[in-house]
């Protein structure tokens, strides 16, 4: 048996033998130091989250008496049974939900079948078309040419100015066209001999090959049209179509009281109905992210690879 000793660290050379790994004090010291630090920060991150989630099952004396507290003294489910209960509330919900689902399908499709033509080097006009792609990294319209384009297009107080204007994400086809440009083109090649068209290809070859990334977009895409406020903030007028975000805006507002139209009730939890409009709009990403966490790291890894 043989032994190899480097620095702090002693390794046999036995074959299944476990390695064995020594720290310095200064090794250690820095270790401690990191930990402390992260969770330090990560402290601060958390401290808020639960801040507001207390604060939502907390009574509207309690939180105009308590600065902050991570626990109420009496737990109150009043104010989660009114917005539910509230027609105002349930309607944004639901128009943000249909929004998101509708929105990441539009913008997944016109991502996908845009950057596989441009994956395809023969493709007469390429280089035109990626350059008109980049050029818009780095030049945008602004705000006012893009809404008087929606406007003229009359878009305006529909759901498809929601979605229409942010459809493709330059950024995203470009990781997508890199992606595709990676993937066999024999498989192609063997489809298109066996009688297969450039569409059968790319939904039944590309696509099924493409899950990962497919996953990932749409993560991307979902979360950027959840938490989205400029948009229905610029193109919604109508207070029926309103989202999630531009509610919970409205509600921090000082004329909180005035952002719900349809209140017929004496009871109006002000400042609780804050906490839990945040949760409401906060949890669902909070939930699905932990789970599609891999595909966030994947996508990192594909934007990596080079033309």
């Amino acid at each position: 048996m043989s032994a190899t000793t480097t620095g702090s660290a002693t390794t046999t050379g036995e074959p299944g033998t476990p390695i064995r790994h020594y720290s310095s004090a200064g090794s250690r010291i820095f270790d401690t130091l990191n930990i402390l630090f992260l969770g330090g920060v990560a402290l601060v991150t958390v401290l808020p989250l639960l801040y507001v989630l207390a604060g939502s099952f907390a009574s509207e004396a309690e939180i105009a008496s308590r600065p902050f507290f991570l626990w109420p003294e009496k737990f109150v489910t009043s104010t989660y049974a009114y917005m539910f209960e509230n027609d105002t509330m349930i309607r944004a919900l639901l128009t943000t939900v249909g929004v998101t689902a509708v929105g990441t399908v539009v913008q997944l499709l016109l991502t996908f079948t845009m950057a596989y033509p441009l994956a395809k080097r023969y493709l007469p006009g390429r280089a035109l078309v990626l350059n008109l792609v980049v050029f818009t990294l780095v030049f945008g319209g602004g705000i006012v040419p893009t809404y008087l384009v929606v406007r003229d297009l009359g878009l305006l107080d529909s759901y498809w100015a929601l979605i229409l204007p942010l459809a493709i994400n330059p950024f995203y086809l470009i990781i997508v066209k890199s992606f595709f440009q990676e993937l066999p083109q024999a498989l192609e090649e063997a489809a298109r001999i066996d009688g297969c068209t450039e569409l059968g290809v790319f939904f039944k070859i590309v696509l099924p090959l493409s899950k990962p990334i497919i996953a990932t977009f749409s993560l991307f895409y979902a979360v950027g049209i959840w938490n989205d406020y400029m948009s229905p903030l610029l193109y919604v007028n109508d207070s029926s179509k309103w989202t999630l975000q531009v509610l919970v805006r409205q509600l921090t507002s000082p004329d909180a009281a005035n952002a719900i139209s349809a209140l017929d009730t004496v009871f109006f939890p002000v400042e609780g109905l804050k906490f839990a409009v945040v949760v409401v709009a906060t949890l669902p990403i909070l939930l699905f992210y932990p789970f599609l966490q891999k595909h966030f790291a994947k996508g990192v890894l594909i934007g990596g690879v080079k033309e």
